[in-house]
C-alpha cells in the first residue's frame, strides 16, 4: 500500500512540474513578444495563463488565481486592442498620474491583503495581494501601451520571485527572475521606439 501511494505521489509531483514547464515556456514567450510589440504575445498569454490558474489555485495563492482569471479576460481584450486596424503608438503618462496610480494601488493592497489573511488561509496574502494589485494595474498599461509598464513590472517581478520562492514553485520563480531581466530590456526597447515615432 505504501507502494501504491509513493507511485500516486511521484505522478503527482511529476505532473505538477510538467505543467508548471509548460506554464513558464509560454510565459518566458508572451513577454518577449509583448517586448517586439507582436500580436502574437496574447495568444501565448492564453495559454500559459489558463495554466497558472491551475497552478496558483493548488498553491493556495487565491489573490494570484484571481489575478490569472483576469489575464485570461486581458489577453483577449489586448490582442483586440493591438490588432493592426487598432493599433496604438508607445506614449508615457505624468509623474502624477503614476504617484496616484502607486497610491491607489498601495491602499488596495492594504485592504485586499488583511482580507485574505483574515478571512481566508491563503499563504502570504499581503505580498500575494500587493502583485496582484499592480500586475492588474501594469497589465492595463502594456495593453495600452504605456512605457512605464516596464518600470512596474521590474518590481512586481523582483517581489514575485520571492513569492514563488517561498511556496516551492521553483521554477516559476526562476520565470520571475527571467521576466525581470526581460522587462529591463522592454524599457528601453520601448523607450527606443517611442522615441522614433516621436
Amino acid at each position: 500500500m505504501e507502494e501504491i501511494t509513493q507511485i500516486f505521489t511521484n505522478l503527482y509531483f511529476y505532473r505538477s512540474i510538467i505543467i508548471e514547464s509548460i506554464a513558464v515556456l509560454f510565459s518566458i514567450l508572451y513577454v518577449i513578444l509583448a517586448v517586439k510589440e507582436s500580436i502574437w504575445c496574447w495568444g501565448a498569454a492564453l495559454i500559459s495563463v489558463s495554466l497558472y490558474i491551475y497552478i496558483c489555485f493548488s498553491a493556495q495563492l487565491y489573490p494570484e488565481t484571481g489575478l490569472q482569471v483576469f489575464y485570461f479576460i486581458m489577453a483577449i481584450i489586448g490582442y483586440y486592442m493591438w490588432n493592426k486596424d487598432n493599433k496604438e503608438e508607445i506614449k508615457e503618462w505624468s509623474e502624477i498620474k503614476h504617484l496616484l496610480i502607486i497610491l491607489f494601488g498601495a491602499i488596495l493592497s492594504f485592504f485586499m491583503g488583511f482580507y485574505f489573511s483574515t478571512y481566508t488561509n491563503s499563504q502570504m496574502p499581503i505580498i500575494d495581494s500587493f502583485t496582484t494589485v499592480f500586475s492588474i494595474i501594469a497589465t492595463y498599461m502594456v495593453i495600452k501601451k504605456v512605457l512605464g509598464n516596464w518600470l512596474y513590472w521590474i518590481v512586481i517581478d523582483a517581489v514575485s520571485v520571492y513569492l514563488y520562492f517561498n511556496r516551492d514553485l521553483h521554477l516559476t520563480s526562476l520565470l520571475f527572475i527571467a521576466y525581470t531581466i526581460i522587462a529591463i530590456f522592454g524599457y528601453f526597447s520601448w523607450m527606443k521606439k517611442m522615441k522614433t515615432n516621436d
